[in-house]
């Protein structure tokens, strides 16, 4: 891609290690899982019951699924766009995954951290990843299925994605289950009220 230069990716690398190194009076939690896990519909309950946690909106390339809206679930952005964000080092972390594209833009995480906000950023295994390479200190919480046959159920209901690109999600999220060790906490989503409140627990605990 045009943006995944060496240039740009070593400036986009120094670019992270100077914001790692700023004091920040608020952790930031980032929340990352297998795909069809819930991790959306726990943010947004996340979202309804306790608005006083300031959930990251990330950018990507691909559509909006129906009832998704520009601003609240993704900023939604052509290809294009989100390659001057990245060699720009506009971009905390990116990751591409099923085809698409998806970042989160760096600007307004690191001031709603500075203000003493808690910060909550929902995100792929990959770029979760690159945020613990630039931010260390963050709490990084895993949310896990019940089961990997419950997993694959609520896939294939959502009825957006074809047979190949469900296998392919299925496929990787195998390797994504594996990396649960990588985190601080895992939580359970068997229910997503519960598992909600269990993640709003684990901010506060190091927001306070």
């Amino acid at each position: 891609m045009a943006y995944a230069t060496f240039d740009a990716v070593a400036r986009h690398r120094r670019s992270r290690t100077l914001y790692s190194l700023l004091a920040m009076p608020a952790r930031l939690t980032v929340l990352s899982g297998p795909s069809g896990v819930g991790k959306g519909t726990v943010v947004a309950k996340v979202r309804q019951l306790h608005p006083h946690i300031w959930v990251s909106v990330s950018c990507t390339t691909r559509r909006p699924r129906p009832g998704e809206s520009e601003g609240v679930e993704y900023r939604f952005v052509s290809r294009e766009r989100f390659e001057q964000l990245a060699a720009a080092g506009e971009l905390l972390e990116w990751a591409e995954f099923a085809g698409n594209f998806y970042g989160t833009p760096r600007g307004p995480v690191l001031e709603r951290l500075a203000a003493g906000v808690p910060t909550l950023l929902e995100i792929e295994l990959q770029g979760a990843r690159q945020v613990r390479e630039a931010m260390p200190e963050a709490q990084f919480v895993f949310l896990a299925p019940p089961s990997f046959d419950e997993l694959g159920r609520r896939l294939g209901g959502r009825g957006t994605e074809d047979p190949a690109t469900i296998a392919t999600r299925l496929q990787r999220a195998r390797v994504e289950m594996a990396a649960a060790d990588e985190f601080d906490q895992v939580v359970v989503n068997g229910d997503v009220e519960a598992a909600a409140s269990e993640l709003v627990r684990l901010i506060e605990a190091v927001s306070a």
